[in-house]
């Protein structure tokens, strides 16, 4: 079902969730890209802090761990990251 709602490969429209991403990145106003992406890392580097919190030393093995175990899980969470940055992107260059 995620499949149906994320690849769209033979949409009329072309690409996956982490290329039209790219497009949009790369073509939108260059300041609200960078507000965006600030805001995505801000939000990375509170969640690392956390879990290193819980892991420490460890937090490498247990993020690739858990990768491994729920690699669907992960997927479809990084193409709906890729498309809910998108959207904030582009609903601030209207």
């Amino acid at each position: 079902m995620y499949e149906a709602l994320f690849e769209d490969e033979g949409d009329i429209f072309g690409g996956t969730p982490k290329s039209k991403f790219m497009d949009v990145v790369f073509n939108a106003n260059n300041d609200i890209v960078r507000a965006e992406l600030e805001k995505f890392f801000q939000k990375a580097a509170v969640m690392e802090a956390m879990l290193e919190e819980q892991h420490g030393e460890n937090l490498d093995r247990e993020i690739a761990k858990y990768q491994l175990e729920h690699q669907d899980e992960v997927d479809a969470r990084l193409k709906s990251l890729y498309i809910e940055i998108m959207g904030e992107i582009l609903s601030q260059s209207e």
